[in-house]
């Protein structure tokens, strides 16, 4: 009975998400070999062999009988007892599936096609079409990585590269069989051509490819404009129909999911809608179970959009309509809104909107709006609140700098920085918010700047918790004097809108007994340098097989720092304990300011480990009046890390090393605030 129960999971319930049908169905016919390792209980349980072959054979056809009369499925089984010297373990039997068995657990669309805007599929092509994009690259362990990242958010479709055309994508199919679990390559899709014009399509290299990736969907593109038939692909509008339909009927009857992508399909129908059609029809009859209508150029608008696919919808009520959009207009996002409102069901998309020239429809700007705005249902149960760490961690991995004012993930989505408009929202924060941002995994934010208002400083320190009430009248007034001295400072040339860790420590000093745990005493830095010819140094010479700049200088930097003593055993002994520690250390650097941040390290180290963590990402130097020479003021901001949180810290000198120090000092400083094991009020002041 269990080994029946476990077959009618598998087969009764989607075979992708577990979750209940109709959303997902096996395919229409699935043979199920099962092998059993009984070992000695053949030997000692005579009755067992009969006991369970009976069980499988008789349960499970009636349990497939039932599943053919609801969804027009067809379940065979048969039935292997393999010998005890097989040692055949059940669970790894029916976890390892062959190149067919995965085809067969394919993630496929039902019958009933999916209508926009109350249904929606999710489409990504990041993986594809993404990585199209200028400067944009990723190789193929990135490529497996977000493919689970995004089966894990609860895309529909992961559009993972085009097998056909170079290494590195059939590389990632072939690995994709052993190193992703069923459900991610359920959902993965191979993407193509139509067969070359005048040959089988049992002929075509390129068509075999895409069935030697073993994918359980693939996406053809095909021409549907007249024009661009004949100019660019030099061919007659019959042949190219035939193309389609071939190419689609060919896949399907080797047991493919197959998509069409409908290239041009826009322009195409305002120059000849019917042959745009006629396109369509033949993806219908070669057996597609969607049609993409894709805005290749970028150029159409949203009435065009929606226009176009109500027909498509209409004329096409078989297979599910979809839309591809491009950003060139800067339309992408609506043009993709537009069509689900018209009926599409599926959406074709790329994570931040990467892509060819401006771009794809960027779905962390879509999914949101459909869900938060329109009401859609996605088929997959999008987990929205993972939105925002999804879209950091394929810029992570592409190498990209996340874009703040992306809408919905970016860092500025939900900024604040007019004082009028954090008051308002100090008593409503949807006075100037469209959604909770929690709902997209980002947060709030106020924004410290000469434009802000008291409500910004009160909101920041209510959030570092040094009141419970912002109203109160000290709370007020310390908030008036450290705004008054922030906009002081931003006419010096700091910014805080982009380094809020100073802020957080500006409040903090402002604390009536705020205890630093750490003080740098003093420092000197020194450059050592052979070599002042600035055109040797771009010419390399190879020292054990590695190459290295000649004449590179050498910098020495000494720092005394004083830290707060917490060495618990001091405080323990009879004598009066030492409230502070000095320490003087030394560190070489590749210039003078990485050997400070590593003498400054090596200071604060022995007494608070949790330095070792923290990690320099980011250093920018802005000159703030160039026309002050050498003297000009120098804006410093540095990024740090502790492998989870990023904060910024700012500081602005004459002098660019002590710029960077004083920036280095608030980012250590912030860092251990936040690791601190205790409270950082000295006792003597604490009331």
């Amino acid at each position: 009975a269990g080994y029946q129960g476990r077959t009618t999971l598998v087969y009764h319930t989607c075979s992708t998400c577990r979750g209940p049908l109709p959303h997902a169905t096996p395919i229409k016919s699935i043979s199920l070999e099962i092998k059993v390792n009984i070992g000695k209980y053949i030997s000692t349980e005579p009755s067992l062999k009969m006991m369970l072959a009976f069980t499988l054979l008789v349960f499970l056809p009636i349990g497939s009988m039932g599943f053919a009369s609801t969804r027009n499925r067809r379940l065979s089984t048969s039935l292997l007892l393999v010998d005890k010297s097989e040692q055949t373990d059940f669970e790894t039997v029916l976890t390892s599936i062959d190149s067919d068995k995965w085809i067969k657990d394919s993630y496929e669309l039902e019958n009933e096609r999916v209508l926009g805007p109350k249904q929606c599929l999710v489409y990504d092509t990041t993986l594809r079409d993404g990585t199209q994009g200028e400067s944009v690259s990723a190789s193929c362990d990135d490529k497996l990585k977000i493919c689970k990242r995004l089966v894990s958010f609860g895309v529909d479709f992961v559009e993972a590269g085009w097998p056909g055309s170079n290494p590195k994508d059939a590389e990632f199919f072939r690995r994709a069989k052993s190193e992703l679990k069923r459900k991610e390559r359920a959902r993965l899709v191979a993407f193509g051509s139509t067969r070359r014009k005048n040959m089988d399509a049992e002929d075509d290299v390129q068509l075999g490819a895409l069935l030697d990736s073993e994918a359980p969907t693939l996406c053809l593109v095909a021409k549907s404009h007249s024009w661009q038939v004949e100019e660019i692909l030099r061919t007659s509008r019959e042949e190219n129909i035939n193309m389609i339909a071939d190419s689609v009927k060919y896949l399907v009857s080797q047991g493919r999911q197959v998509f069409v992508d409908l290239e041009h399909f826009f322009d195409g129908y305002s120059a000849d809608s019917e042959y745009s059609l006629a396109c369509c029809q033949a993806a219908i009859n070669g057996g597609a179970k969607c049609l993409v209508l894709c805005d290749t150029n970028g150029g159409s608008m949203p009435w065009q959009i929606e226009k176009a696919t109500k027909e498509v919808v209409e004329n096409f009520s078989s297979a599910t309509v979809g839309i591809h959009a491009h950003n060139d207009c800067g339309m992408a996002v609506a043009n993709s809104i537009v069509a689900s409102n018209a009926g599409a069901g599926l959406i074709q998309g790329t994570i931040n909107g990467i892509g060819e020239r401006t771009g794809n429809a960027d779905l962390c700007s879509i999914v949101p709006s459909l869900a938060l705005h329109v009401g859609t249902k996605f088929i997959s149960a999008v987990e929205l609140k993972e939105l925002t760490s999804v879209s950091r961690y394929v810029d992570e991995l592409l190498n990209r700098a996340p874009s703040s004012g992306a809408p919905f993930v970016g860092s500025s989505a939900f900024a604040h920085k007019g004082g009028l408009h954090v008051a308002a929202m100090e008593r409503n924060p949807l006075s100037y918010q469209h959604i909770d941002p929690s709902l997209v995994g980002n947060e709030q934010r106020y924004l410290i700047s000469e434009l802000s208002g008291r409500q910004n400083i009160l909101g920041k320190m209510k959030k570092i918790g040094l009141y419970d009430d912002a109203d109160s009248p000290q709370a007020s007034k310390r908030a008036l004097a450290i705004l008054e001295h922030v906009k002081q400072l931003e006419s010096e040339g700091y910014t805080f809108e982009g380094a809020e860790a100073s802020v957080h420590l500006m409040i903090l000093h402002s604390t009536f007994g705020y205890c630093a745990p750490f003080t740098v005493l003093d420092y000197s830095a020194q450059v050592y340098d052979t070599n002042i010819d600035s055109s040797s140094r771009i010419i390399k010479r190879e020292e054990n097989g590695q190459f290295s700049l000649l004449g590179s200088s050498t910098a020495r930097a000494t720092i005394k720092v004083r830290t707060v003593n917490l060495d618990d055993m001091d405080y323990d002994s009879s004598a009066a304990p030492l409230l502070y520690k000095d320490r003087l250390e030394v560190s070489d650097g590749a210039g003078p300011v990485d050997a400070l941040a590593k003498a400054l390290k090596r200071a604060l180290e022995p007494d608070h480990p949790s330095i070792r963590n923290i990690k320099l990402v980011d250093y920018k130097v802005r000159i703030l009046d160039p026309n002050s020479a050498t003297r000009a003021s120098t804006r410093v901001m540095i990024d740090f890390s502790d492998g989870e949180e990023t904060w910024t810290t700012v500081s602005v000198d004459q002098n660019i090393i002590s710029a960077s120090l004083n920036a280095l000092v608030d980012g250590f400083e912030y860092a251990l605030i936040e690791h601190a094991q205790s409270c950082m009020l000295c006792d003597e002041f604490y009331e």
